[in-house]
């Protein structure tokens, strides 16, 4: 009788001592990761042409505002057949980048930035400047406007 109820006792401490073996992998692995960089520029690549441009969103006094989110909507292509919407956030200096846009462009691209209740946009044209830099200012929308 007491062979079985060993039987049964000896698996249970040993997944116990691999559970707490696995836990304690997880946990030094975690304590070695690297920090994360948080003036790394964020970027976000729409794979369509070689231009890019950098946005620095900032407030109306001109502090940069974190995690801001800017985003554009772009029809390319023959007749502007295919389209496509694209979304960064800000890092802690306000910044982000669009990579892989197009050369060409029938109009400028028009950014929207947005944070809480502030909201600003850019217009960047890739047949002027392939490779630009803009501000965006964000200023508390009124709720009145329709």
């Amino acid at each position: 009788m007491n062979i079985g109820r060993m039987g049964f006792f000896l698996p249970a401490i040993g997944i116990w001592v691999i559970s707490a073996a696995v836990l304690a992998s997880v946990s030094a692995a975690a304590q070695a990761a690297p920090a994360v960089n948080s003036h790394a520029v964020p970027s976000v690549d729409g794979g369509i042409g070689s231009c890019s441009v950098v946005f620095t969103v900032t407030d109306g006094k001109g502090a940069p505002i974190y995690l801001a989110k800017v985003k554009v909507h772009i029809s390319y292509g023959f007749l502007g057949a295919h389209k496509m919407d694209l979304e960064v956030g800000t890092n802690v200096d306000g910044k982000a980048r669009f990579e892989g846009l197009p050369s060409k462009a029938k109009e400028a691209l028009h950014f929207l930035a947005s944070k809480d209740d502030k909201e600003g946009s850019a217009f960047y044209d890739p047949n002027k400047d392939c490779n630009g830099k803009h501000d965006i200012v964000l200023l508390k929308q009124d709720s009145d406007t329709p």
